[in-house]
């Protein structure tokens, strides 16, 4: 019995992965990178810009 047990530790432990990888992934089908790339090139325009003040 206790052989039984330690391989299904394993087993669960694989399900569970599956489950959360597909839970992780639900939302990035449905969005683009749009937003993020946007932010990311204001963020290039800020830190390009010269220091204004002391």
């Amino acid at each position: 019995m206790g052989a039984l047990a330690w391989l299904l530790i394993p087993l669960v432990a694989a399900v569970g992965a599956g489950l959360w990888s597909s839970w992780a992934n639900r939302t990035r089908r449905a969005r683009s990178d749009g937003p993020e790339l946007d932010g990311y090139a204001r963020f290039r325009e800020a830190m390009e810009r010269p220091r204004t003040g002391a």
